[in-house]
């Protein structure tokens, strides 16, 4: 990079070349961010296949089916099943029973569709939230003759919209804001759901056609029962309403069984099921792979369903605890519950169903077990068959899954197995069948992940490249430097690319290829080609740093940076790595400054080092903390005292610290700032609201209209305050960064300390490239022609202006992952967004979450201005150089993206890629910010003390 020149009028970019790129940046990291969707997370579902029948004869004709929703296993088997005794009855004496083990992520959405539908969660889903897949799909409800439902606005939709019939799923729901989490009573969503029940049999009983259409076959009961789910958040899954809620849905399925079996005549020819969607974290949370969120309980009884077994019971960790060791317990995953349904009313398998058929549930003949398993298997070879005829049908060179090249053969060997009347072998040539045709399944999913990762990587490289060449030759070069390249050669350049693009193309085309790829291609292309045409000024700029003797210390700290760009990875992953971070920083950094430095500057010195360490304790707190409100009240102290210290020290600078402006002049006013006294009544009043919501939302009151009122009021002053108090000239910069935010301060502020005291030593004492690209002095000028001769004479990057990057991007990380992985869905506290609404609304309650994320960033990027004047730079190029090089961090994140696992897992690694992907967009926004809040104050004159 460029030596160490002050004052050059040329290095500041063209602002049109400067506008293309940011423009092209956005685009491409716009683009090239959906790349994950269109590669990891196509829907896995395919369609076209024929239905597989159940067995005849079904065992029953009607099924009705119990969803408890938010119910975890071991708060209903717990000592014994004291708190369900009609379903503890059922267990003992009627039915089967065990764990049904859902999948990853453990929401509403995705449980219901494994248990209806028999699939887990569909990947491409996270572009759409979770009241709809994406998709079509198949399900129990859709292959019966009639189903009707009753519950939740969020539930039932996407199954009756998803029928081949619209009206064969018949929806009676209660209205969204019955769902509100401040509700002294949620358990009256189930009561209401059983009360809607008996209104049904009553009014069907009048109506000769419904009852006709009831006493037929293939016929389904849904009730969705959301009390326990909104307890377990508002309340917990420990809390006496909770437990209390259990009580009154086993009160209240004792009586909806009554009443069928009263309608219909006790036939025999009801299947009835009980489960629950998702478990509840202790938090009140779920969405992650923790037992509390996975393990739910399972029971069946009635027709075709084996009764409870004595022979053999389960003695393990879990039967034993809950007292339940004297039956045999039969633990499912929660997609198996799709194809037992089916069986149970003689229904064709939902077709992208992926459940295993539970046999030990079946009351009925091996014979007919066999048979069941076979078709059960059968029905997923059918969904491998599609996915591999449409992948054969667009590959040039297509290599197929070896392990069911002879499927025919494992079919025909079955079948012979069944008629021989070999059962035990049947089954279990059915079940190695299913698990083939599973992983056949993934392997087409992910038969063009390598082609496509290498195109994606290949395009992100040409981004780092183009950009960094752009920063060295218009920020780290000297004015001629740049020599202009060839236009004939450019020229030549540009056609070489155009080929390519129209090669590279048409093979995408032979290949079927989404239209997205053609976009991915393109800037391929015209990015490496830019690089092609810049080839001669970058063996230059190699040339130079070899011919200069440097280039060993460049490499090096372009090895470092690259390090702290690692680092930082990792940082997402394991937070604590930034607590020793922070403590090196604090502490050793310091060290390596000159000694003349530490002499002069000894309080910004130990300031830095205090907000330092104290900072990285919490870096090392627990992610998941309940809310303490003595910790809640003691912060809000802490923000006036540190508020009423900086009222109390900002009138002394003022005007005597200040420079004069050309247009305004000082005006000398005792006191403290107007604006300040009005931020700390703010606080003052958002400790009371607070401390009120929260012991009102725990003793389970109403929330008063007026808290809410304040509370809106408070937060949109967070926004409007700052603008008020608009920037003017003859304002001190540390009394706009007080004003901006009082409580994040102390770190960044001794951040910018640093820098504008180490470049005050560094032009002081003439150390060169060692601590060039720092400045600063408490020293302050009173001419305005000085001042504004300042803003003009900037200075070249260089290598040493990697540290100033690396600290802005330690500090992002710090802001961003201070408070916990915001990826995790599991750690998301609704409780923090109640004081502001209590109705369940995701998206609603998503903005106030990520609003309360952005704060620590608005007075990063006003500091980050700062710290960019006050070392004299162009405004863009610190800006371009942290921009040109954190795509490292987006490949790496990029390669560790996953389609399966939790929502905590496979969020956090989208998070991780799109906010990394991102940053161009992230960085535009906090620049202009920065610039919007501290565009305008004055920064004093760099002087060293021979000037005085």
């Amino acid at each position: 990079m460029g030596a160490n020149q002050e004052g050059h009028q040329s290095i500041k970019a063209p602002a049109d070349r400067l506008a293309r790129l940011l423009v092209l940046g956005v685009v491409f990291h716009v683009i090239y961010s959906w790349s994950i969707f269109d590669i990891y997370f196509r829907s896995p579902l395919v369609h076209g296949m024929t239905p597989v029948e159940a067995p005849d004869p079904a065992p029953a004709s009607r099924l009705v089916l119990f969803v408890a929703d938010g119910l975890r296993a071991d708060k209903l088997f717990e000592q014994s099943m004291a708190r369900a005794p009609f379903l503890k009855d059922v267990v003992e004496n009627k039915g089967s029973w065990g764990i049904s083990r859902t999948h990853v992520p453990t929401e509403s959405r995705p449980g219901h569709v494994a248990l209806i539908a028999g699939f887990y969660e569909d990947v491409s889903a996270v572009t759409k939230g979770w009241k709809h897949n994406p998709v079509e799909f198949d399900s129990v409800f859709n292959q019966s003759r009639k189903t009707w439902s009753w519950g939740s606005p969020d539930i039932l939709p996407m199954f009756a919209d998803g029928a081949t019939d619209r009206n064969r799923v018949e929806t009676i729901m209660y209205p969204p804001e019955f769902e509100d989490f401040a509700d002294a009573d949620p358990s009256k969503l189930d009561t209401w759901v059983f009360t809607k029940v008996d209104e049904f049999f009553e009014n069907a009983s009048k109506n000769e056609t419904t009852v006709n259409l009831m006493r037929s076959d293939k016929i389904v009961f849904f009730l969705h029962l959301l009390g326990l789910d909104t307890n377990g958040h508002s309340k917990r899954p420990y809390s006496k309403e909770y437990l209390a809620n259990i009580q009154l849905v086993d009160k209240g399925i004792s009586e909806v069984v009554a009443k069928f079996e009263s309608f219909f005549n006790g036939d025999g020819k009801t299947a009835y099921i009980f489960t629950a969607d998702h478990g509840m974290s202790n938090r009140g949370n779920h969405g992650d792979g923790h037992p509390d969120c996975t393990e739910t309980p399972l029971i069946a009884w009635g027709a075709g369903v084996a009764g409870p077994r004595r022979g053999k019971p389960t003695v393990d960790g879990y039967s034993t605890e809950w007292g339940m060791d004297a039956l045999e317990r039969n633990d499912v995953n929660q997609a198996d519950v799709a194809p037992l349904m089916s069986t149970l009313i003689g229904v064709p398998y939902p077709m992208n169903s992926v459940g295993e058929l539970p046999l030990t549930y079946l009351e009925n003949t091996d014979h007919y077990k066999a048979v069941a398993a076979f078709k059960n298997a059968l029905q997923i070879l059918r969904q491998y068959l599609v996915k591999q005829e449409s992948k054969r049908r667009t590959e040039l060179l297509f290599t197929p899954f070896p392990f069911l090249l002879d499927h025919e053969v494992k079919v025909s060997e079955i079948e012979a197995l069944i008629a021989r009347g070999m059962v035990p072998a049947a089954e279990d040539q059915s079940r190695e069948l299913a698990r083939l045709c599973l992983e056949g399944l993934r392997y087409y999913q992910t038969y063009d992940w390598l082609f496509l990762r290498g195109l994606i990587s290949l395009g992100y490289a040409g981004w780092i490249v183009n950009s960094l060449l752009f920063v060295f030759k218009n920020y780290a070069s000297k004015a001629g430097e740049a020599a202009a390249e060839d236009e004939e050669d450019r020229k030549m350049v540009t056609y070489l690319a155009i080929v390519f693009f129209v090669a590279f193309s048409t093979f995408m085309y032979l290949k079927e290829s989404h239209p997205n790829y053609y976009f991915y291609i393109a800037f391929l292309v015209y990015l490496w080609s830019e690089v092609v045409k810049n080839r001669v000024f970058a063996w230059k700029l190699v040339q130079r740093n070899l011919n200069s003797g440097a280039w060993v210390s460049n490499f090096i700290k372009g090895i470092l940076y690259l390090v702290a760009l690692e680092v930082l990875v990792y940082s997402y992953f394991k937070r604590e790595i930034l607590t020793p971070s922070l403590i090196a920083a604090g502490i050793a950094w310091p060290m390596f400054t000159p000694d003349s430095f530490q002499a002069k500057n000894v309080g910004v010195v130990w300031f830095w080092r205090i907000a330092c360490v104290g900072t990285s304790v919490f870096l090392m707190l627990p992610v998941e903390y309940d809310e303490d409100m003595r910790l809640v009240t003691a912060g809000g102290v802490l923000v006036l005292i540190s508020g009423s210290v900086a009222a109390y020290l900002l009138p002394l600078y003022v005007p005597e610290k200040l420079p004069t402006s050309g247009k305004l002049k000082p005006k000398v006013k005792q006191g403290p700032p107007t604006v300040i006294l009005v931020q700390l009544a703010v606080i003052f009043t958002s400790i009371l609201v607070v401390n009120h919501t929260s012991y009102r939302l725990k003793n389970s009151q109403p929330l008063p209209l007026l808290n809410m009122f304040v509370s809106w009021v408070i937060m949109a002053s967070c926004a409007i305050i700052p603008m008020l108090d608009s920037v003017k000239e003859g304002q001190h910069y540390l009394r706009r960064l007080m004003v901006i935010y009082l409580a994040f301060a102390p770190m960044l502020l001794a951040w910018l300390l640093m820098e504008r005291a180490l470049y005050s030593e560094a032009k002081a004492e003439k150390l060169g490239n060692d601590i060039k690209d720092v400045a600063g002095t408490r020293r302050v000028t009173r001419s305005a022609s000085k001042t504004a001769t300042q803003e003009s004479a900037f200075r070249l990057l260089t290598a040493n202006d990697l540290r100033t990057a690396t600290i802005f991007l330690f500090f992002i990380n710090v802001a961003f992952f201070g408070t916990g992985n915001i990826a995790s869905v599991a750690s998301f506290y609704l409780e923090s967004v109640y004081r502001f609404t209590t109705v369940f609304s995701p998206f609603l309650m998503a903005l106030f979450l990520i609003i309360k994320l952005w704060v620590p960033f608005f007075l990063l990027s006003a500091v980050f201005g700062i710290v960019s004047r006050s070392i004299r730079l162009p405004a863009f190029s610190l800006f371009l150089l942290v921009l040109s090089t954190t795509d490292v961090m987006t490949l790496n994140f990029f390669f560790l993206v996953r389609d399966d696992g939790s929502w905590l897992e496979i969020g956090t690694t989208i998070s991780h890629f799109i906010i990394a992907s991102s940053f161009i967009v992230f960085q535009i926004i906090l620049f202009t910010v920065g610039h919007f809040l501290v565009g305008k104050v004055l920064i004093p004159e760099i002087k060293d003390d021979k000037q005085d």
